[in-house]
């Protein structure tokens, strides 16, 4: 398995497919064991890069303060250890906030941004809401390969993280595609990603968090029509 460093951070990513490059982004507490069926899918038409953020997976997991700023600089470090000057970036919850950074950061290595059931900020009562939207088939919290610290170091990332006031820097083509009754990610949150970005797309899919990782033919769909 491939291996790309951010100082002395190991993080891991996976390549499948041909054609224009997409770097896939997991979400909180999942890593690309969860989102094999989507990478299956969508690398039919694309290049698709798939890594583990820092904390989750077969990546390094260190025991100290993470933040999305530093998690962008992790999935930059896989771009550069794949030899790709610019991709598509799809970020799926906590992962879309880190591909919304790596764009802020980084315009010229991102050609079109997908947010995923997402935000430029979390609202807290994600946890309440948690208890009532999470499948049993995919379970947000520590995996076997996650300790409950890089879990909580992973949470209190996303937690911390608020880019509402930049989001009118961005030029990247963006599309917003979100679940109307999500309850971890509420879709007022994707309301302002679409009115914060300029002219960024929103589309709906019925269904909560959970649904496109279950229903991955949803993103397939709308990643290959969006970035035809």
């Amino acid at each position: 398995m491939p291996e790309a460093h951010n100082g002395p951070t190991r993080i891991r990513y996976e390549v499948s497919g041909s054609g224009a490059p997409l770097l896939v982004i997991p979400g909180l507490g999942s890593d690309l064991r969860d989102m094999r069926d989507m990478v299956r899918r969508l690398s039919e038409s694309f290049q698709v890069v798939v890594l583990d953020n820092r904390g989750a997976g077969r990546s390094d997991k260190p025991d100290e303060p993470y933040s999305i700023q530093t998690m962008a600089a992790d999935a930059l470090a896989v771009l550069d250890a794949a030899s790709i000057p610019s991709a598509n970036v799809l970020g799926y919850s906590m992962g879309g906030r880190i591909g919304l950074e790596l764009t802020l950061q980084h315009p010229e290595r991102v050609a079109r941004l997908i947010l995923l059931a997402s935000g430029a900020r979390v609202i807290r009562t994600w946890q309440r809401n948690l208890l009532f939207s999470i499948s049993p088939h995919l379970p947000i919290g520590p995996k076997p390969r996650q300790p409950v610290y890089a879990f909580q170091r992973q949470r209190a990332a996303t937690q911390a993280y608020d880019a509402r006031a930049s989001l009118r820097q961005i030029r990247t083509p963006t599309l917003v595609l979100h679940g109307r009754s999500d309850r971890i990610a509420p879709p007022e949150l994707a309301e302002e990603l679409h009115a914060g970005i300029p002219g960024s797309r929103l589309e709906w899919y019925a269904g909560g968090h959970i649904t496109p990782v279950l229903k991955p033919g949803i993103v397939v769909d709308a990643a290959r029509t969006f970035l035809a």
